[in-house]
């Protein structure tokens, strides 16, 4: 793709009628150079990662914005918002929507400036989020089990109470906030970039940046990182518009936004270079890889560019460019953690998961060993189920990545163990490898769906009292993974002639959920 010239102006603005004859429009690279950021954010390090740049080939650096007062960059749109309002304007205090990084930032640039902060949060919100509000002096109002809800509760306070709405990327001033990181970068790294990897949300972080990289280096790259199940913005390039995703994936819980902004998007249509998609397994091992460079945990958010910058260079042969990733944020709840690293390993291909069938007879699982050799074993599942075979649920570490894994499956099948890889499965991955031990009666009439719920009281039961005495729950599996959203695997029985019944349930229901009835790994394990 040919390097882009980005001169972007910035929309005009509308004040009162007595000021609009002098309302002038400004370009971002004025408003990012006019930017008042410093008043409570720091220039933070651009630091390279030297075990990664020797193990990809590249010069890796690290923009390093979780060093920020409040863990993450979103200060520094804030404030500049903030601090741009007309005195009268904001005399009664300001107010936002966030479950998280925003919220933090908007309620410690009112600290700083002397202002009332009201951030509305989801009921949803973990408390190491809704507390740290509190302890910068915001007052914290949990309202509606998603964004969505609290924004339009937060949109009708400030119409109730005169506060002045503070939107955490739909914003000339938030965009203009975050573009300061761009500058920095740009003086602190004199030898030259190849490109800047962006984590993107709702698009203000790449937009600001863009908007100034563009406007003075357009030989930078601007590429956006976006996880697989919350490509909002690939969306809207794609489409040539901003598009309303139907759901979103809550992993990367930073970014988790089901539309764009109209100017963040007007940006990126005419500043961004490409957009890279990476899933869960990706980010977890760039989480790890910042943890052996820096010894920093990052959020899942927060690492999302590291993820994509790894991704875009192992699908190139080019050697030795210099290539810089925005560390967004380290606001991960501590539980968080477990997850993160049990798929940190597969992320980066240092583990597979195996279902291998042995024969139910002495020395076969000797034969089996023997096969896979000295290799450590991760995991190993197993329960007697009949006389002629078992079924093994195995993880393996490799050292040799994907053309390991595959020369295994190739080994096995020729000693006559049949095998299925399930390493890129998430039903395995996140619940069948903590339940295997036994299946279900093969006459069982089961449905088997995974679903999202909210980790607030009441939610699972609301779901049991809504399906009532329709269907039998037949399997049921949950774990914590740390997050707002629990994840529930659950088995109902069926019958044939209560099919429509039950899909049109499931329909009404206001829960995400996955069938996974013919599902692989389910028929070999639990069926």
């Amino acid at each position: 793709m040919p390097a882009r010239s980005c001169h972007v102006s910035a929309p005009i603005l509308h004040p009162p009628a007595a000021k609009r004859a002098m309302a002038m429009p400004k370009s971002y690279l004025e408003r990012v150079l006019r930017a008042n950021v410093y008043d409570v954010a720091r220039e933070t390090p651009l630091e390279r990662m030297d075990l990664l740049s020797k193990a990809i080939g590249h010069n890796v650096l690290l923009k390093r914005e979780d060093l920020q007062p409040v863990f993450s960059f979103k200060i520094r749109g804030a404030y500049n918002k903030i601090a741009n309002l007309d005195e009268d304007v904001r005399a009664n205090g300001v107010i936002c929507a966030s479950a998280g990084n925003h919220a933090q930032g908007v309620a410690l640039a009112a600290a700083v400036l002397g202002l009332r902060a009201v951030v509305v949060m989801p009921t949803t919100t973990p408390r190491i989020k809704s507390d740290g509000v509190a302890r910068l002096g915001g007052d914290v109002v949990l309202h509606g089990i998603s964004v969505d809800e609290s924004f339009a509760w937060a949109h009708a306070m400030a119409e109730r109470d005169g506060l002045a709405f503070v939107h955490p990327f739909e914003d000339v001033d938030v965009i203009a906030g975050q573009g300061t990181i761009g500058l920095e970068i740009l003086r602190q790294n004199g030898n030259g970039m190849d490109a800047i990897f962006v984590p993107v949300g709702g698009g203000g972080l790449i937009a600001g940046i863009a908007a100034y990289v563009k406007s003075l280096w357009p030989g930078v790259k601007i590429i956006g990182v976006e996880p697989e199940d919350a490509a909002t913005m690939h969306a809207a390039l794609k489409a040539g518009r901003p598009m309303e995703l139907n759901e979103v994936g809550l992993f990367a819980d930073g970014v988790a936004v089901r539309t764009v902004g109209e100017e963040t998007h007007r940006i990126a249509t005419e500043c961004v270079d490409d957009i890279v998609l990476v899933n869960t397994d990706e980010i977890c091992a760039a989480i790890l890889d910042i943890y052996e460079d820096t010894r920093s945990i990052a959020e899942p958010a927060g690492a999302l560019a590291l993820a994509g910058l790894k991704s875009y260079a192992a699908a190139r042969r080019s050697r030795d460019e210099t290539l810089i990733a925005i560390l967004s944020g380290a606001n991960v709840n501590f539980d968080r953690l477990r997850h993160i690293s049990e798929r940190a390993d597969i992320g980066r291909e240092r583990e597979a998961l195996f279902a291998v069938t042995i024969p139910e007879r002495p020395g076969s699982l000797r034969q089996f060993c023997e096969v896979i050799g000295k290799r450590a074993i991760t995991e190993f599942n197993y329960r007697f189920a009949d006389s002629d075979d078992a079924r093994i649920f195995v993880g393996l570490e490799l050292h040799q990545g994907r053309r390991e894994r595959d020369g295994l499956l190739s080994t096995l099948e020729s000693e006559g163990f049949p095998v299925v890889d399930m390493t890129d499965n998430e039903l395995a991955k996140i619940h069948v490898r903590y339940m295997v031990g036994g299946h279900g009666d093969p006459g069982l009439d089961e449905k088997l769906y995974r679903f999202f719920f909210p980790e607030r009281p009441g939610a699972l039961l609301g779901f049991l009292n809504e399906m009532g005495q329709r269907w039998n729950i037949s399997l049921f599996h949950y774990r914590n993974h740390g997050s707002a959203y629990g994840r529930v695997l659950m088995g109902f029985q069926v019958p044939a002639d209560g099919e429509r019944e039950f899909q049109d349930f499931l329909e009404n229901t206001k829960f995400q959920y996955v069938e996974e009835t013919e599902n692989l790994v389910y028929r070999m394990f639990l069926k």
